[in-house]
């Protein structure tokens, strides 16, 4: 019981809001996309090391394909979350719909082990051995590898040699690890809009998982002792009709965050019920991540730096020839970026962002005009439309009019 309390912590230290679980599937986007009145693909791409990630398409918008380029724009969702994110506000608010409506080819990605990507051509995520080496997986490797494979599949499907990235949260971490430590991407990149894009921790603002997160690296390798390597969702567990049905009294669907109701504390101390707790959003659906994942962002809330992850010294002089983990160099980034921002952020410091924009060679910061916008707003609020979408449509149709020589 120890080991399982103790485990809470280096969760706590780093969890990113996120919404409720649905039951939801590929086929489930396809649908919803079809019913709003768009067209909808499911593509599946292989990574190198064999990742099998499901990616949803947007080819056009409601009024139908348009003769010409259509210019495609690539998002990315953020920690615990899924392609299916960015369609919950349906055809009026939903940012996918909105930007097949302005006249783009949206591609909507989706992180190995979540919800939609959590297959392998070997590995096996149920099995008992086989789930530590499946999701033996932080952020890096999402940036690095998922990323640049689903964006290169965009590219070579769509005919286009380049594209705009779209990044909530994490897929904003992923964005500045992917271009800093591959920076030939930088050319592949037209623009890019990261909406809460989480790198920076030097002023992490919420003083519990500031405090929790000093503990990490003991607790994640605790928690992996006793088995636990994947936060998951309610997509992955089979009580429905079950124990939700039988004796569920008294439980909500984020008591089953580790797909178990024995780690029904674990939930609690998270504190998810109380990130959670002002959302209604079962249709939106949580993806489920790696525990690395969640360990990574606190290593670096623990050091108040934005880098790579500590193996510890020994393993780190043998990884990367340094007793600590090297730095992300934001400075070898060209792509122009706006980074849209909130002063209600629990989890991303207005300070934090204005010195990643100074570090980034063409960036500007942008601070949402509601003062009580969320982090999870980006995804979720009604007034996301008039408050970030809008603009960032503007910004992405006035590089495309200068590409085309219009202005």
């Amino acid at each position: 019981m120890l080991c399982r309390t103790l485990v809470v912590a280096v969760l706590a230290a780093s969890v990113c809001a996120f919404p409720r679980s649905g039951s939801i599937t590929s086929s489930d986007v396809i649908n919803q996309i079809i019913s709003e009145g768009y067209p909808a693909e499911l593509h599946q791409v292989t990574t190198a090391d064999g990742y099998i990630l499901g990616v949803h398409r947007i080819p056009y918008g409601k009024d139908g394909p348009s003769e010409g380029r259509r210019p495609v724009v690539f998002v990315m969702h953020g920690l615990m979350g899924a392609s299916s994110n960015f369609i919950f506000l349906g055809k009026e608010n939903g940012i996918a719909y909105n930007l097949a409506d302005a006249g783009y080819d949206v591609w909507m990605g989706n992180a190995r082990g979540n919800v939609f990507s959590r297959q392998h051509i070997t590995l096996d995520p149920d099995h008992s051995q086989q789930k530590y080496d499946f999701f033996d997986f932080s952020w890096e490797e999402i940036a690095t590898i998922d990323v640049p494979t689903m964006v290169d599949y965009a590219l070579s499907v769509s005919g286009q040699q380049t594209l705009h990235y779209v990044g909530h949260s994490q897929g904003g971490t992923s964005f500045l690890v992917l271009n800093s430590m591959k920076p030939e991407y930088n050319e592949k990149f037209v623009s890019a809009h990261l909406l809460a894009g989480v790198g920076y921790m030097n002023n992490f603002p919420n003083s519990e998982l500031r405090a929790a997160a000093l503990m990490t690296t003991v607790l994640y390798s605790l928690a992996r002792g006793i088995g636990l390597v994947e936060i998951r969702t309610l997509d992955d567990i089979s009580i429905a009709g079950g124990i939700l049905g039988r004796s569920g009294a008294g439980y909500s669907r984020i008591d089953y965050c580790m797909g178990d109701i024995a780690y029904k504390e674990y939930c609690n101390m998270l504190g998810l019920n109380r990130i959670m707790g002002d959302t209604d959003m079962d249709g939106l659906g949580v993806g489920g991540a790696s525990l690395k994942q969640f360990a990574h962002y606190g290593q670096n809330i623990r050091d108040k730096v934005f880098r790579r992850w500590d193996f510890g010294i020994l393993s780190n002089n043998r990884v990367y020839g340094s007793r600590n983990p090297p730095a992300y160099d934001l400075s070898r980034i060209n792509v122009p970026i706006t980074m849209h921002y909130t002063v209600s952020d629990e989890l991303l410091n207005e300070q934090d962002v204005l010195a990643m924009a100074r570090d980034l060679p063409k960036a500007e910061a942008r601070k949402i005009a509601r003062k009580t916008f969320s982090h999870v707003d980006f995804i979720q609020a009604a007034d996301v439309r008039e408050l970030v979408t809008n603009y960032m449509i503007y910004r992405l149709n006035r590089v495309e009019r200068t590409l085309a020589g219009i202005e």
